[in-house]
This record gives structure tokens, sequence and C-alpha cells, in this order.
């Protein structure tokens, strides 16, 4: 089980991006996130006729460590630690470590 997954909404705690917030769209791997609005590159690209593409210059997010995010926390509107627990019925589910609240229902 991930610390993060997709369609969490995630701060970023360092990079030129720290401090902003936004939704996991994908996950690349075991160690890269892509955030919706988050570390975006400008890329220029070469008009492509047979696919029928146009050229230009197109803004798009880039990858980040997935340990340079945290998991955002409404109830203290901070990043915030994650942990994993068993609840009674034998499920893993995360928690937030600084209210004990759980994440996953």
């Amino acid at each position: 089980m991930r610390r993060v997954r997709v369609g969490d909404e995630v701060i970023v705690t360092a990079g030129r991006s720290k401090g902003k917030q936004g939704k996991i769209l994908r996950i690349l791997g075991d160690e890269r996130v892509i955030v919706q609005d988050v570390n975006m590159v400008k890329r220029h690209t070469r008009p492509n006729p047979t696919a029928n593409k146009p050229g230009g210059i197109i803004e798009r997010e880039a990858s980040i460590h997935i340990s340079n995010v945290m998991l955002y926390n409404p109830a203290t509107e901070k990043g915030d630690r994650i942990g994993f627990r068993r609840l009674e019925d034998g499920r893993k589910v995360r928690y937030f470590k600084s209210n004990d609240e759980i994440i996953d229902v």
C-alpha cells in the first residue's frame, strides 16, 4: 500500500514549486509523481501532420520525486505525515499522524 495514491490532495515540500498544492494525476514507477498544476515546464513540439498535431510551445506538468510531497490534511490545513493501521475488521488503512484521523474509509 502506498502512502500517496492517485487523486490524493498533496502539498509540495521542496523544490521550485514548494508550497503549492494539487491532486496527484499519475504515479510513475515507485519514486515519481505528477501533480496537477505543479512543476510546469514548457515543451517545444514540432508539428506532426500525419498525427494531425500542431506544433508550438506546450505547457505541461513534469514529474517530481515522491519524497517532495506530503498528503494535505484539511483539518490542520497543512501537509501531514501518514501512518498505517489495521482496523478491527482486518482492513489496512492510512491515517494522519497529527490527529489520528483515518484517510481511507
